[in-house]
């Protein structure tokens, strides 16, 4: 659906304004005030590209299933059963914090997972906070209907949920429960503005960025932009849209992008041509762009097996680019759509010679086919899941 006409004309006024105002928030004639704000008068933008919580947990607190404390709650659960398997059990989340009095282990040395990594980042902001007080104004936008207040955060959704980790979970907390915000006039709201203060800070993942220009790209193009949380869905419409449809709006978008070039921008947007799962698991571990392009020209039920290869093994992109290409995977022979694919029928006959072949020489044979290990044991692990799959399969006939 199309918003009106005249609606592009404001936008492009208040890109220009922004521009002028070298993108920083201005206190003079424009109605802007600072407030301190109750944080359950706060709530962050559903639609915000930058993912703090984990999928899940994400669309279950924007549907109103969960509390902002629950939705934390659920989080340093899921952390604690990942920290457990693996040796690093923890009670508080103040333990997840590096200890520099403890020589016995390099904490350089421990490769946290994503969501340990995520936990790790917030309960350190939170004790940034409690320490330093909140330096920095979350900038959010008055949504209040009638007398009920409420204000929709438009940067600094960390900060959010830094402040709630610390009313809620770190102890001996002597705050008043308020948070410093900007407060802007839903009139003067900015995805302009948005996508700077994203694009500036460190840890916005490639996936991130590709939901960023497309919700620009959407924007601009007068699309209606939903209230509630969206769908993956959502950001690919933008895969029919470029930058020529609007090219008076091309300057500010690749300025708010970071100030990239049209190439990257182009294919930042490809991304979003990845599955739902691949998607998911880019985005919470930070995969690079250069990684994910060479995944995305494969078949999308391909995609999550790639980005799972890509973080078991720290692939680089060559790596996955030699695994993506020539692997058989998108055959389409049409004289043979009614029989079994020629790789399957390999297989099968290679079963009948497993008692020839011993776990050494398939090993060397792989890597001598590859030329690297790493690719090497990514096709065996695969293809385990492949035959792992398979077993299933039978067992249900």
């Amino acid at each position: 659906m199309k918003r009106q006409n005249h609606r592009i004309d404001e936008l492009l006024d208040s890109v220009t304004a922004d521009m002028l105002a070298g993108g920083q928030p201005q206190f003079t004639d424009t109605g802007l005030r600072v407030e301190r704000l109750l944080l359950e008068m706060v709530r962050p933008d559903p639609i915000q590209p930058r993912r703090v919580l984990p999928e899940h947990l994400h669309f279950d607190f924007h549907a109103g299933r969960m509390t902002p404390t629950q939705a934390l709650r659920g989080l340093v659960q899921l952390v604690q059963v990942s920290a457990r398997q693996r040796g690093r059990p923890f009670s508080n989340v103040l333990e997840m914090l590096p200890n520099p009095d403890d020589d016995a282990a390099d904490d350089s040395e421990v490769r946290l997972t994503a969501e340990e990594q995520l936990l790790r980042d917030l309960v350190n902001l939170a004790v940034t906070i409690r320490d330093d007080g909140q330096v920095n104004p979350l900038t959010v936008v008055d949504v209040s209907h009638g007398v009920v207040q409420q204000f929709r955060i438009e940067t600094g959704e960390r900060r959010y949920w830094a402040s709630w980790l610390l009313r809620d979970f770190i102890p001996n907390y002597t705050g008043d429960g308020m948070i410093p915000c900007i407060v802007i006039p839903t009139e003067n709201t900015s995805v302009f503005r948005q996508a700077r203060e994203n694009t500036a800070r460190s840890g916005l993942s490639a996936v991130a960025m590709a939901r960023q220009a497309a919700l620009l790209l959407l924007t601009v193009h007068g699309y209606e932009i939903p209230d509630g949380a969206v769908t993956n869905d959502f950001y690919r419409q933008a895969l029919d849209l470029d930058l020529r449809g609007k090219r008076e709006f091309t300057e500010a978008i690749l300025s708010a992008m970071g100030g990239m070039k049209r190439g990257q921008f182009s294919h930042l947007k490809l991304l979003l041509k990845l599955s739902d799962e691949a998607l998911d698991l880019a985005d919470r571990h930070n995969i690079e762009e250069g990684k994910l392009r060479h995944v995305i020209n494969l078949e999308p039920e391909f995609h999550a097996e790639i980005v799972h290869q890509i973080i078991d093994f720290g692939l680089s992109a060559k790596q996955v680019k030699e695994l993506c290409e020539d692997n058989g995977m998108d055959e389409n022979d049409e004289e043979t759509l009614d029989r079994l694919p020629a790789a399957a029928t390999k297989v099968a006959k290679l079963t009948q010679a497993v008692k020839t072949l011993s776990a050494g020489d398939i090993a060397n044979a792989i890597i001598k086919q590859e030329g690297d290990p790493e690719i090497a044991f990514a096709r065996l692990q695969a293809l385990h899941r492949i035959l792992t799959d398979a077993l299933k399969h039978l067992s249900a006939k």
